[in-house]
């Protein structure tokens, strides 16, 4: 059976090998991606390839946008992996002026976790997070600083089950500054709702209470939809790294990349505020799948001839 079904899965991952997988096997391709990343250009390659054979909408990218986009992770020294939340790619529709689509491309998505990864990184942070704040944990504000209150609740069982009121996100500096912003769950969605043409907060209740027709739910492709709170965690985080904190040379980079495509110039494109990422019926959105066997792995080994002796 494991044989049976390790064959099925070569079999369909063969099928995909036209659409990406040639593309990356193309000689330009590998020279470049070997340049760009060194000796970890296979197991690089082996990734990706993975993301895209795993995800049907990831497949009808534009190629070029999804090599763009796992570069600049990699630049970053970010990982792909969904288990770390670190960076995502996320098929995006590009329109003309009549909304007819005239190409997907892969938008590069920085997570939560890759903010803090970088933050912790530059050498500037004694602490750095972002939490969900509980029914019953904001007190209001100091009456003599105007800084707002927290009491956290200790049994994390019973804090799980309470209901989110909002979010949180904090650091300090080695020097000493503290800063904290807390915004409502209320004020993020509204945010959402400004901010992302895919997302509206007029149909987020009927979406988390399972209103919306099972026909109609590839409408909802949004990050905002599918998790909630780890983009509220991204963008409290990058609201406050932005506003207060010490930003390094790679910081800087992430912010000019995050919500972007990146075009054959190299320069990023942001699109947050232009399009909607809305698929077809047919299409699924999922953050990059990293997991490879070891038939994906020979399957995708377009480096063996060059490391051999």
């Amino acid at each position: 059976m494991a044989n049976a079904i390790a064959t099925t899965n070569q079999r369909s991952l063969s099928n995909e090998k036209p659409k990406f997988s040639a593309f990356m096997s193309q000689e330009a391709i590998k020279k470049l991606v070997q340049q760009a990343v060194g000796q970890n250009a296979q197991s690089f390659t082996t990734a990706i390839i993975s993301a895209v054979s795993n995800n049907p909408a990831l497949q009808e990218c534009n190629p070029t946008t999804i090599l763009s986009a796992a570069l600049q992770g990699e630049a970053l020294k970010l990982s792909p992996s969904p288990q770390l939340g670190q960076y995502y790619f996320l098929p995006f529709n590009k329109k003309d002026k009549q909304g007819n689509i005239i190409a997907v491309n892969a938008q590069f998505i920085l997570g939560a976790k890759g903010y803090k990864q970088l933050a912790m990184r530059s050498g500037q942070y004694a602490d750095i997070d972002v939490i969900e704040i509980k029914q019953g944990e904001y007190k209001g504000r100091d009456k003599a600083t105007g800084k707002q209150l927290f009491e956290f609740i200790e049994d994390d069982d019973q804090r799980e089950n309470l209901p989110t009121i909002g979010y949180m996100a904090y650091f300090e500096l080695l020097n000493g500054f503290k800063k904290t912003v807390y915004w409502t769950k209320t004020k993020m969605i509204k945010h959402a709702d400004t901010y992302s043409q895919a997302f509206s907060a007029e149909k987020y209740d009927d979406y988390i209470n399972g209103k919306i027709p099972q026909k109609e739910l590839y409408k909802y492709s949004s990050f905002w939809y599918k998790n909630f709170d780890e983009m509220a965690f991204k963008t409290l985080i990058r609201h406050l790294i932005s506003q207060w904190g010490v930003m390094s040379i790679d910081m800087q980079k992430a912010f000019e990349m995050d919500n972007s495509v990146i075009n054959e110039n190299g320069e990023a494109i942001n699109v947050e505020f232009e399009e909607d990422n809305t698929v077809s019926p047919n299409e699924t959105i999922e953050p990059v799948v990293t997991n490879v066997t070891p038939e994906e792995s020979e399957e995708f080994d377009f480096f063996a001839d060059e490391n051999k002796e």
